[in-house]
């Protein structure tokens, strides 16, 4: 019987696993890809907007040359906090459900990379898992077809190519711009009428420049209807048009995996999406079930970060030490 499981290895799940340790307990953490997984999946060339010091967890210093992190930088640190804390950590072992038995402890049920299933027991569960493997889909025919992605690595594969970025925000902004600095022909795609506030303010007027110089072809009040191969038809106020096009990313954002809390009985605010929970805590209407990191804001993913859900694992230490 494990004391607690830890569903997630990203940092709000490597950062309540240092505080368990702490107090003396030794968890067990599940991630389904690799160590800080949503991390590995960025821009290979993406910078942080924060500073280190916001994203340092179990007491280890964070230190890089510049003065943001890279990503390359951020994987090298959450492994040797791994290394050093010598965490228990099953990589590509997938949770496919967790169940609450008579007794208040709890089943869970995983599948390993060979395809072997295993199962555990714990008095406690904590879900740390993110959003970044789920994309929100454009529900369009044609989505599924092999030149569409939801996501961007780097824009090296693209030059010479006509590539359609669709998206409004900075993670569309940025690929737009690495794009064309790469040599691709970009179409950037958005529904809304004018730029999207969210865009980081020192970003905003170079990519206005590049708009208003032709540099990159930006599409408002735009939505895509159809992707064929070789084009994409879209709707610009109104209007059908068809944009011949090598590849396209549909980078609209990500949202969490909520399937394992409806298994369990955790409430979930139909407004926001949040799964029920006391915020002092972070024990959710499930007895010994907690949540860690952005699955505790639901639909909304830009209210909790790396520097506010690594906290979350000193809250929910604190109530398992009473019991």
């Amino acid at each position: 019987m494990e004391q607690v499981i830890i569903i997630g290895g990203g940092p709000c799940g490597l950062s309540a696993a240092a505080e368990l340790q702490n107090r003396g307990i030794d968890p067990l953490i599940i991630e389904k890809g690799c160590v800080v997984n949503s991390i590995y999946g960025y821009p290979t060339f993406m910078n942080f907007f924060s500073t280190p010091e916001l994203l340092e967890i179990a007491d280890i210093p964070f230190v890089v040359t510049g003065e943001k992190p890279t990503r390359q930088e951020a994987l090298t640190y959450y492994r040797e906090v791994t290394q050093r804390r010598k965490f228990r950590l099953h990589s590509y072992e997938k949770v496919d459900t967790v169940e609450r038995r008579n007794d208040g402890t709890f089943t869970v049920y995983t599948t390993k990379r060979d395809g072997s299933h295993t199962e555990y027991e714990a008095r406690f569960v904590i879900v740390a898992t993110g959003y970044f493997d789920n994309p929100n889909l454009l529900g369009v025919p044609g989505e599924e077809l092999g030149h569409v992605s939801h996501y961007y690595k780097e824009a090296h594969p693209y030059q010479g190519m006509k590539v359609a970025v669709i998206g409004g925000k900075n993670s569309s902004v940025d690929a737009a711009m690495d794009l064309y600095r790469a040599g691709a022909d970009v179409t950037w795609i958005y529904r809304g009428e004018s730029y999207s506030p969210s865009i980081k303010a020192w970003v905003l007027p170079v990519f206005e420049s590049m708009v208003n110089k032709e540099w990159v072809k930006a599409m408002f009040n735009t939505t895509v209807t159809r992707i064929e191969e070789g084009s994409i038809i879209v709707s610009e106020n109104g209007e059908e048009k068809i944009i011949e096009v090598d590849a396209v990313l549909a980078l609209t954002g990500y949202h969490p995996d909520r399937s394992l809390f409806g298994r369990l009985g955790v409430e979930v605010r139909a407004e926001t999406g949040e799964p029920e929970h006391n915020p002092e805590t972070m024990e959710t209407n499930v007895p010994g079930l907690f949540v860690a990191g952005v699955i505790a804001a639901g639909n909304n993913a830009n209210v909790i970060f790396i520097e506010n859900g690594r906290f979350h694992g000193g809250l929910i230490v604190e109530e398992i030490a009473k019991r």
